[in-house]
C-alpha cells in the first residue's frame, strides 16, 4: 500500500479537521492510504520545546516521511495571508530532501482555514505551494466541476480546500467544506497513483 503524507499545523483544531477530510478521501482510493503527520509548535523562548510525542493526535513529522510518500498534502492556519510558523519552521529545514530531489514529479495540494472569510485564505495556500514548487511538486487544485465552489458561502477555493471558523471558532466544516476537503484529497491520491505507476 502507497501513502500520501497528510502533513499539517493546527493550533485549534479546524486544520486538524480538515487534514481528516482529506485523509478521508486519500483513503476512499484502492491502493492508496493517508499518513498524518503534525508538527510542534515554534516557540519564541529558545530553551522551551514540545514534547518528543504529541500529547494527541498523530506524530511528529520526519523528513523521511517526505521522502517516503508518492505524494504530499499541506496544511496550515492563516497567518496573516501566510502558513504558520511551526509549518514553515520544518518545510526550511527540507533542504536534505530538496538536493536529493525527493519531492520532485510528486503530486501536492494545500489546505487552510482562517477566523474570518477575508481572513487571507487563498494567499496562504498560495505562500504554501511556493516551497513545494522549488522542490519539483505538481500543484493539484480543486476544479470548477466540483458544485460546492460555487455553492459554498463558506470556504472552498480552486487553489486547495479551505474552511472558515468564524469569531466562535467553530472547527468543524460546513457540509459544503467537507465535500470539498474529501474531493481534493480524493483527487490528489488519484493523481499520485498514476503518477507513480
Amino acid at each position: 500500500m502507497q501513502e500520501i503524507l497528510v502533513l499539517y499545523y493546527s493550533h485549534r483544531g479546524s486544520v486538524r479537521a480538515l487534514a481528516d477530510l482529506i485523509a478521508r478521501g486519500i483513503d476512499s482510493v484502492p491502493g492508496v492510504s493517508a499518513r498524518l503527520r503534525t508538527v510542534p509548535r515554534v516557540s519564541t523562548v529558545c530553551e522551551a520545546g514540545e514534547p518528543d510525542i504529541p500529547a494527541d493526535g498523530p506524530p511528529y513529522a520526519e523528513m523521511r516521511d517526505l521522502e517516503e510518500c508518492i505524494g504530499l498534502a499541506l496544511g496550515s492556519p492563516s497567518r496573516f495571508g501566510n502558513m504558520a510558523a511551526a509549518l514553515k519552521y520544518f518545510i526550511d529545514g527540507s533542504a536534505g530532501p530538496w538536493l536529493a530531489g525527493a519531492l520532485a514529479g510528486k503530486p501536492a495540494c494545500v489546505f487552510t482555514s482562517s477566523a474570518s472569510m477575508h481572513g487571507g485564505q487563498e494567499s496562504t495556500l498560495l505562500s504554501m505551494m511556493i516551497p513545494l514548487l522549488h522542490h519539483g511538486m505538481l500543484i493539484v487544485g480543486l476544479p470548477f466541476s466540483e458544485p460546492d465552489l460555487t455553492r459554498s458561502t463558506s470556504g472552498g477555493s480552486p487553489y486547495g480546500a479551505t474552511h472558515v471558523s468564524g469569531k466562535d471558532e467553530r472547527t468543524q466544516p460546513t457540509e459544503e467544506e467537507k465535500r470539498l476537503a474529501i474531493a481534493l484529497g480524493k483527487r490528489l491520491a488519484e493523481t499520485a497513483l498514476k503518477l507513480a505507476r
